[in-house]
């Protein structure tokens, strides 16, 4: 069995023991954590940060992790609601006047958070550059019209969605998502999670690794086009993209998201209200995602249980190639996996889900 580092409390111990079985079969280096109340009970990593396996992963190691980005950005604007600073029923032209064009008057904050808006991807030709500079995503999105009447249906915007509620977060605070991400959240918190990713932490970076092989994708092309190895590059670190370049590891995203699972305070920080947490169980959207093709239920910012896992009000996220963030509000518990090794078969791969099915099972122990 491939070797782990870290602490696991005896209950939780079949969770070590997934794992070790995922580094000795599709991994190369990933970690695993679990909060329970806000405190970890699980915080375990292993293997590797290079595909020629030379490399251990450290306990500060940290990985690009696609969309499970989006549950970071989802919180800020939570906790920007809490405060009364934002009101997630509000056309999202109250905050951000230009947006109202073009058809797009009332599209609401909650449109945005439940890939409801009508703004999936952008239509215009857009570069990488163009990603990586913020006035022009945001002012094209601005411009653009509703693919659908807002609110109607749901298509899943992988990458518009950061833009959106970043520009927001910036005309309501006069801050960029990821300054007031580490100053309000993973500051507070001492969480290592960073979106914007500064040069100081380059070395510690595990970089992706592209899938072995993947499947034909359905639907239009993505605009732009994110080839392989995007994700590794200093452009890309360095840019912010609040729906996908999020950098950390299992440890930092369970550190953030167990705030929902407590009531909105962990390890003596209240970030949120009881109340301020529940609301991202407040269902959006329950169907057929457009662009996933898939059924799906929204809430604020996460997707919801659709009856697939064992308690109701359970939320979540993942990014493409496996990481996964889940965050169980009955069992005040919070687990997360981030890895490397990417693996590209739609919604996920078995990884994440033996993990978790070790997790409960160490839960109803």
């Amino acid at each position: 069995m491939a070797l782990t580092h870290g602490t696991c409390t005896d209950r939780f111990a079949a969770v070590r023991e997934a794992l070790s079985a995922s580094l000795d079969d599709k991994d190369v280096g990933a970690s695993v954590a679990v909060y329970v109340d806000g405190e970890p009970v699980v915080d375990l990593w292993g293997g590797y940060v290079d595909a020629d396996r030379t490399t251990p992963w450290e306990r500060d190691t940290i990985t690009h992790v696609w969309s499970t980005t989006k549950t970071m950005t989802a919180l800020c604007v939570l906790m920007l609601a809490d405060r009364g600073e934002l009101d997630l029923d509000a056309p999202v032209a109250t905050y951000w006047p230009e947006f109202a064009a073009a058809g797009k008057e009332d599209v609401r904050v909650r449109h945005v958070l439940s890939h409801t808006a009508g703004l999936p991807r952008f239509e215009a030709p857009m570069t990488l550059e163009d990603l990586y500079d913020w006035p022009t995503a945001t002012s094209r999105l601005a411009a653009q019209a509703p693919a659908w009447e807002p609110g109607t249906e749901a298509g899943y915007h992988a990458v518009t969605q950061g833009y959106l509620l970043g520009e927001i977060v910036r005309r309501v605070t006069g801050r960029s998502l990821g300054t007031f991400l580490a100053e309000e959240v993973t500051g507070p918190l001492g969480a290592d999670f960073h979106i914007g990713l500064a040069a100081e932490h380059d070395h510690r970076v595990a970089p992706i690794i592209a899938p072995p092989s993947s499947p034909p994708r359905g639907g239009p092309p993505p605009n732009p086009a994110i080839p392989d190895g995007t994700a590794n590059t200093t452009a890309w670190r360095r840019a912010e993209i609040p729906a996908a370049n999020g950098h950390g590891n299992a440890r930092s995203v369970a550190a953030v998201q167990s705030l929902l699972a407590s009531g909105g305070a962990a390890r003596g920080v209240r970030l949120l209200s009881e109340k301020g947490c529940e609301r991202v169980l407040e269902e959006q959207f329950d169907g057929t995602d457009s662009v996933l093709r898939v059924p799906m239920r929204y809430g604020m910012g996460y997707g919801l249980n659709g009856g697939q896992l064992p308690n109701p009000r359970t939320c979540f996220w993942g990014g493409w190639g496996g990481s996964i963030v889940l965050v169980d509000l009955d069992a005040r518990m919070t687990v997360a996996y981030m890895m490397n090794q990417m693996i590209d078969e739609g919604l996920g791969d078995d990884r994440a889900f033996t993990i978790l099915a070790a997790v409960y099972e160490g839960l109803s122990a």
